[in-house]
């Protein structure tokens, strides 16, 4: 494979379930593989018509169309792709992690209701592991530094500190996941309506 291969078959393609579902993103280079084992077909996002490989190597490129070029032809990026068998659904419990607690938090203290930046936001544990609070997402939020700081190693009855809101755990996982640089515009059709891309998650610090 020459010219801008390489490239392109890090990016993403959107794949949905036999019912036409999002479920997840994998790469081009992977969706090329399951394409050719008959796994899945090619949506085009234009006419909504389905491909499989052979198809989809004859289809002509059209302006403006990513393409993998290989030593004697061109195929068209996959975009969207379809399994041919399988059906499920992600789980729609949401896994605790520093991009997920900071995606929940809109990247805004949950004490002062400030955003400074994720290099100036750390986990805080609302009732401190010193007293047998738990790392879950009931027991923690972002906090600025300052207000950390503040906190301490207190409850937040103890420092005196009130939270903007009740954590809680977050029912979003079933959306698909995406991140601003990775999301294509002929995904819309596919996609639930609230689904939202995610922020660049950060560094935050915990306590």
């Amino acid at each position: 494979m020459l010219g801008p291969t390489v490239g392109v078959l890090g990016e993403r393609t959107l794949v949905l379930n036999r019912s036409w579902l999002a479920i997840t993103t994998t790469t081009v280079r992977r969706a090329v593989s399951l394409l050719y084992q008959e796994s899945a077909q090619v949506i085009c996002p234009r006419s909504f018509k389905t491909f499989d490989f052979d198809s989809w190597a004859a289809f002509q490129s059209e302006n403006g169309d990513h393409y993998i070029r290989t030593v004697t032809s061109k195929l068209r990026v996959p975009e969207i792709i379809v399994l041919r068998i399988y059906d499920g659904l992600p789980a729609r419990t949401v896994a605790f992690s520093r991009r997920n607690l900071y995606r929940r938090d809109n990247f805004t203290c949950q004490y002062c209701g400030r955003r400074p930046g994720t290099a100036d936001l750390t986990i805080d544990h609302v009732t401190p592991r010193s007293q047998g609070g738990r790392t879950t997402w009931e027991n923690c939020v972002l906090a600025c530094v300052e207000c950390n700081k503040r906190k301490a190693h207190r409850s937040r009855t103890e420092a005196g500190m009130r939270l903007l809101r009740a954590p809680h755990a977050p029912r979003w996982s079933w959306d698909v996941e995406l991140s601003t640089g990775h999301r294509r515009d002929c995904w819309a059709n596919f996609l639930p309506r609230h689904a939202k891309s995610l922020p660049t998650n950060g560094n935050g610090r915990s306590r």
